[in-house]
């Protein structure tokens, strides 16, 4: 097949939408499809073998992301030559549309991966800022209902489409991961890069540092935990706009000599960090999957995480980790078990290595590629 990639969020910015992406294309490459991708442009990309960068903006909410402007007078004939199949779009907006327009153009299916729930995202739109859920929502419903196909990483999302009124056909997909790379890591790397005590017990998140992860959350839950027992260590792998926020946060709770920012990594060194890490701790409610709590499993790390749309279908509770309420004594609660009971937190470790097998890239691409004949099956072009 030929699938072109039309996405809002691509290289080399990073987060959940541009880990899907890359991890689908290298696997659908490997098994001898075509992938093409349609993104927005970044100061000092390269030019790159199938990959059409459009003249983008920053974001005045978030500079680090930048917006694409979706017209090109490239695009057109480019896009004739290509002779997609189907065109699969990762966004509702600014490029995810372009593309929607381009399949009917085109008279090929369109397929649509509902990543984000974006009613809790309103405080990234520049324009909108007070844009309400019901708002985001009729946005949501109106796009998947004009694809061919809408895919979801989890059966929760996929329930929730259809409750605000989704009736194309939906499937589950979830983003797979290269176990074996996650089980590779260095263990002594996080310690010896950022210089920290031995024998400390690591609590480890990776993610944007952004307003909707809860980052606060973790923060004051730590405190107590610290208080409880001396030689742990809190460690944030990632950057994002609410950094230096979150970096007062740790003063103001004198903390900051117990809490790590390591910034932007390298992918091999987020891979390492799990590998020093002893726990995955995890508290964003706003998440469709959550793909590094998958990498932290491969790893072997046990996760706590609050029990929330997506979330709450990677954690096996009382299995490989545990799901709380958003309340920080039972969050701490569990997390401090974990802690103190080795023989549980053996179990666990094992029980999440075994477990992170299921998600692995090769299942997950089978099932897109199911997906993908089954759309061009049923699909007859509009009238």
């Amino acid at each position: 097949m030929k699938i072109g990639i039309f996405t809002d969020s691509y290289l080399p910015y990073t987060s959940g939408v541009v880990r899907s992406i890359e991890t689908f294309t290298e696997e659908l490459t490997n098994t001898g499809h075509e992938v093409f991708i349609f993104a927005p442009s970044y100061r000092g990309c390269n030019q790159e073998s199938r990959v059409f960068r459009f003249s983008s903006i920053p974001s005045p909410t978030n500079p680090d992301f930048n917006l694409a402007v979706p017209f090109s007078i490239r695009l057109r004939p480019m896009i004739k030559k290509l002779h997609l199949d189907l065109i699969h779009v990762h966004s509702p907006f600014l490029l995810g549309r372009l593309g929607a327009r381009y399949a009917r153009r085109l008279g090929i299916p369109l397929v649509f991966t509902y990543h984000t729930l974006y009613e809790q995202y309103v405080h990234y739109i520049p324009i909108a800022q007070s844009v309400t859920k019901e708002l985001a929502q009729k946005v949501s419903r109106g796009f998947c209902n004009h694809c061919d196909g809408v895919i979801v990483p989890t059966g929760i999302i996929g329930n929730y489409l259809r409750d605000i009124g989704v009736s194309t056909p939906i499937n589950i997909v979830p983003t797979g991961i290269n176990v074996a790379k996650f089980q590779s890591g260095d263990p002594d790397w996080l310690q010896r890069r950022f210089n920290l005590p031995p024998g400390e017990k690591i609590l480890i998140f990776v993610g944007r540092l952004g307003q909707e992860k809860n980052i606060g959350f973790l923060m004051d839950c730590f405190k107590a935990i610290n208080r409880e027992i001396s030689n742990t260590r809190l460690v944030l792998v990632g950057s994002g706009p609410a950094e230096e926020d979150l970096k007062k946060r740790a003063s103001d709770l004198g903390i900051s000599q117990q809490v790590t920012f390591t910034g932007v990594l390298q992918p091999a060194d987020v891979v390492n960090c799990y590998a020093g890490a002893t726990l995955f701790v995890f508290s964003s409610v706003t998440e469709t999957q959550g793909i590094v709590i998958a990498e932290a499993k491969a790893a072997g790390l046990p996760v706590v995480a609050v029990r929330a749309f997506g979330v709450s279908e990677m954690v096996q509770d009382k299995v490989d980790g545990f799901l709380t309420e958003l309340e920080p004594r039972q969050f701490i609660e569990k997390i401090i078990l974990l802690l103190k009971d080795e023989q549980l937190y053996q179990e666990m470790s094992q029980k999440a290595r075994q477990n992170a097998e299921q998600l692995s890239t090769a299942n997950c691409t089978a099932t897109l590629i199911s997906c993908y004949h089954q759309v061009i099956a049923n699909f007859t072009v509009p009238e």
